[in-house]
Parts: structure tokens; sequence; C-alpha cells
């Protein structure tokens, strides 16, 4: 993994970390039924694909890519229950599973969306 090609999984990891540090009452989100998760699944959807963008592209080229493919996602997996974690000690945030689930359903979408062959082509082009 190259410095240069990990600095958006970086970015999106301190951009995650820094909103998580807002109190409850900071964070200005609309009360909108499952908004919240959508949100999780953006975040965490965002920094698998930065992790596939960090990832040399021969990882994904090897005898087993889904094994590639399962490192990212519990990477992301992993963070997320860091970011849980560390919201438990933030007023008015809270740990919830369902959270982390969105965290991981976000991540593991854009894993199965790197798997269609007019998205690989387009990430190839960008190798």
């Amino acid at each position: 993994m190259s410095v240069f090609r990990s600095l958006p999984m970086l970015l999106v990891m301190g951009i995650i970390f820094f909103l998580s540090q807002q109190s409850g009452t900071t964070l200005a989100i609309p009360q909108i039924y499952g908004l919240d998760k959508c949100l999780h699944m953006l975040a965490y959807g965002t920094l698998a694909a930065t992790v596939i963008y960090a990832v040399p592209a021969h990882a994904f080229h090897n005898r087993n890519p889904w094994k590639t493919r399962m490192l990212i996602l519990l990477f992301c997996v992993f963070y997320g229950m860091t970011d849980e974690f560390h919201q438990s000690f933030i007023p008015g945030r809270d740990v919830s599973f369902f959270d982390l689930l969105a965290d991981a359903a976000g991540a593991g979408i854009v894993l199965l969306l790197e798997q269609m062959p007019w998205v690989r082509e387009r990430i190839m082009l960008h190798r």
C-alpha cells in the first residue's frame, strides 16, 4: 500500500472520527426515520472504496481475491467497532449494534459493486 494511495482512506477515517467526536446535540441531523443508518452506510461505503483504492491491484488478481475483499470488509467493520466504542464516551451519543450493521452493509455493498465488470473496468483504468 503506497502512502499516496492511502491518503484518501486516512482522510475518510479522520472525517468519520471527527463526526463521531461531536455530541448528539451538536449534529443537526433531521429526524427522518432511517437517515442515520443511510449516513452510516454512505460513510463506510466511502471508506471501503478508499481502501480498495489503497490496496495494490495485484491483491485482487491473486489466487483468492475474495480473501482481499473479506479483509477489507473486516477492516471497515473493525473501524466501525472502534468508532462505536469511541462514541460511548461522547455526551449524547451511544453504542448501537444497528449502526455497526449499517457500517458493514455500506462497506459490503461497495465490495459487491466492485465485482461488477463495468465498475471493475473503470477502477482498473485508474490504477
